[in-house]
């Protein structure tokens, strides 16, 4: 056991030292984060960012309640920004432009044409190159234009149960009093918690999964260099044991990848706000995945010659699998298939993992069945990287 902890120990400050350990295990990943969070991560926070413009020509109290109540609240809330234009040609002229996603137009005797029940349209200028503000602006429109439709129904099946006379007095009366009244079904939404990654910390725990795949060959490759540089044999000959050296190859590649990804959990929720839940939780998800990347890059190692085609080895599954593991892209905008065969890979339960907990509603006992298969694929993937390893440290002590 001392002879492990030395050898242990001997790595880890040789990786202190390098300065590339640091950028790869670190450095890298944080950075990368910082780069994606500050371009994309606020796609789920509040403001669209779409602009609105509104003409309105009527001034009357129907096309008041749409200008006031229908848009104000929804600027507000700061979901869209809402412009008041003069005339119907500078709207257009801004929404050709780009200026805008969209504008209103009221024309004049708007109300007074809703309220006697004519016909009279209310108008949706669009911008061609903004899909979803296009897309908002002729919601909003048809869901008021539903609505007043439905208060007219409302005062004509009145007018006609009465048997009265049509008079304006009459319509505007009963139309008042059926705006008022309240909708027998409503759908409410409840907010109960989220298992999902806010965008800032999918990508903080995405660079941190993918590049946790390069620090965990270290060990390995550490193993193979010293094999080729002759100190392997070196430590052969001292009163060193197999399963010493090979203990300490691992129990270094271990703590390694512990604390790189804890000083990103921890430095991330300071510098880019990201949110990890339950830490106990995220403790477990930690070990289990560290262990399951030691023995998948070990696998891979073994395969190599020398160290630096287990680099490439180790690079190239690294790569592949933490693109189909979702680490770059949520696994939800992907294919059917690509979903089901992504669970074939440590960094998509890892994912998943750190998702659930990131929403924070979830706790240990949500994120057993992640903990189980990281530490499955990290046993099997290990035991046979463990045999391969005994076996090269006998070549070359023979």
């Amino acid at each position: 056991m001392r002879g492990a902890l030395l050898i242990a120990t001997k790595d880890l400050l040789g990786s202190l030292r390098d300065r590339s350990a640091i950028l790869s295990a670190v450095i890298a990943p944080l950075a990368l984060a910082f780069i994606l969070s500050a371009a994309l991560g606020n796609a789920d926070e509040g403001s669209l960012d779409i602009s609105f413009a509104v003409v309105d020509e009527d001034r009357g109290p129907v096309a008041e309640v749409f200008v006031g109540d229908v848009l104000g609240s929804l600027e507000r809330q700061d979901v869209v920004n809402i412009r008041e234009e003069s005339s119907a040609a500078s709207a257009r002229r801004m929404a050709r432009d780009g200026d805008i996603a969209a504008a209103f137009l009221i024309p004049s005797g708007f109300s007074d044409a809703v309220q006697s029940g004519d016909h009279v349209e209310l108008s949706v200028l669009t911008d061609p190159s903004s899909d979803i503000g296009a897309q908002i602006a002729t919601s909003i429109a048809n869901g008021y234009a539903t609505e007043l439709n439905a208060v007219r129904a409302s005062v004509g099946t009145a007018l006609a149960v009465k048997g009265a006379r049509p008079d304006p007095g009459a319509i505007r009366r009963l139309g008042r009093q059926a705006a008022r009244a309240e909708t027998p079904v409503a759908v409410a939404e409840a907010f109960v918690g989220s298992r999902e990654f806010d965008t800032k910390t999918f990508f903080v725990a995405g660079m941190a999964v993918f590049f946790l795949f390069f620090t965990a060959q270290l060990g390995a490759v550490s193993l193979l260099r010293e094999r080729r540089e002759g100190t392997l044999a070196r430590l052969l000959a001292a009163p060193l044991s197999r399963a010493s050296i090979l203990g300490g190859k691992a129990l270094y590649t271990f703590v390694l990848g512990v604390g790189s990804l804890t000083v990103l959990v921890v430095s991330s929720q300071f510098l880019l706000e990201a949110n990890w839940g339950d830490p106990i939780g995220v403790a477990a998800l930690i070990i289990a995945g560290v262990f399951a990347a030691m023995g998948l890059q070990s696998l891979v190692a073994t395969l190599a010659k020398n160290n630096e085609q287990a680099a490439g080895y180790g690079a190239v599954v690294g790569v592949t699998l933490g693109l189909l593991g979702g680490t770059f892209f949520p696994l939800s905008q992907a294919p059917g298939f690509i979903l089901r065969l992504s669970f074939l890979t440590p960094h998509a339960w890892l994912m998943r993992g750190f998702g659930e907990l990131s929403g924070g509603v979830a706790g240990v006992a949500d994120v057993v069945p992640s903990l189980l298969a990281l530490l499955a694929m990290g046993g099997v993937t290990g035991a046979i990287a463990l045999m391969r390893s005994r076996s090269l440290v006998a070549v070359v002590a023979r």
